[in-house]
């Protein structure tokens, strides 16, 4: 599968491009699903968004990455340095989050942070410290008295507190309000403003790559489908609208899914798929347009209806 990767660097910043992550076709075999050679580059100070539906592989690429899961074969460099020939070293980099901390639900948080901060040699307090104030987090309260928004804000917090060049989150702003998640986001951009700090993460709600991400990767059914700005990304797909006559056989093999209705069909295609004398109406269309199509191909593969 071909994927294109932009590079965003020079030019903007009139420096080579620098990857802080790279990942070189990792492969995981469940019974069910599967990794297939899932490859991407993030350069350094950037944010990426990791999307794809429920089930499409996200989570287990980002557990990949970590070797929290291990892959059975494929490439994770970190800062350019193989990262299972350096774990140790190399987590001292990363701040890592996924999912809540409900396993400690009778823990006062300022007991779990004691035992976390001992793992991180550049911890620092009054990182912490101000991210419990951003957070409106009491260090006294009981991981169970949280809510599942305020559990996420404590896991970003102890991630955030030890000086890591790069950021790995499992859906960091879920379970968040929307003036929580948008004070989320505009501190991810001030977390790679210096160009030092990167970020990836996954995440179903498209609006928050809308506000501050720089690369879209997208991933379906354990395969990375593009990996580039996120620019790119949305001038690679339109949408293209017409009558059922104007539905001819060439053109439905270039869509990668079609709605039909009772006026005619809308369907997704690729940019440079589109015919040059076309009398079909064309529309540039979001992120969540663009998942929502894919997610009607999957369905129409797997239930293979006529069309």
């Amino acid at each position: 599968m071909h994927i294109k990767y932009t590079q965003l660097s020079l030019g903007i910043r009139g420096v080579e491009p620098v990857a802080i992550l790279s990942v070189e076709k990792l492969n995981k075999r469940y019974d069910k699903f599967a990794l297939k050679d899932v490859s991407f580059v993030l350069e350094k100070g950037y944010i990426m968004g990791f999307i794809g539906l429920n089930g499409a592989g996200k989570t287990t690429t980002l557990k990949s990455i970590m070797n929290l899961v291990h892959p059975d074969s494929g490439n994770v460099k970190v800062a350019g340095q193989d990262f299972l020939a350096n774990e140790v070293e190399l987590k001292q980099e990363i701040g890592c989050m996924f999912g809540g901390v409900d396993f400690y639900s009778k823990q006062k948080l300022k007991n779990i942070t004691s035992v976390v901060k001992r793992f991180y040699k550049e911890w620092s307090d009054d990182a912490y410290q101000g991210f419990l104030k951003r957070f409106s987090l009491d260090e006294d309260k009981k991981v169970g008295e949280l809510s599942a928004g305020m559990k996420v804000k404590y896991s970003l917090a102890l991630a955030l507190s030890h000086n890591a060049k790069l950021f790995i989150l499992d859906e960091p702003t879920g379970g968040l309000d929307p003036a929580a998640r948008d004070d989320l986001l505009e501190l991810f951009q001030e977390m790679v403003e210096d160009g030092e700090k990167s970020i990836l993460f996954s995440t179903q709600i498209t609006t928050d790559l809308d506000k501050c991400a720089d690369f879209i990767t997208y991933i379906a059914d354990g395969e990375i489908i593009a990996s580039m700005s996120k620019d790119d990304f949305i001038q690679t797909y339109k949408v293209v609208k017409g009558t059922r006559d104007q539905l001819s056989g060439s053109l439905l093999e270039r869509m990668i899914a079609v709605k039909k209705n009772s006026f005619g069909f809308s369907g997704l295609i690729k940019t440079e798929e589109i015919p040059a004398d076309t009398e079909l109406s064309v529309e540039m269309r979001t992120l969540e347009d663009i998942m929502i199509y894919y997610a009607r191909k999957e369905r129409q593969t797997d239930e293979k209806p006529a069309v």
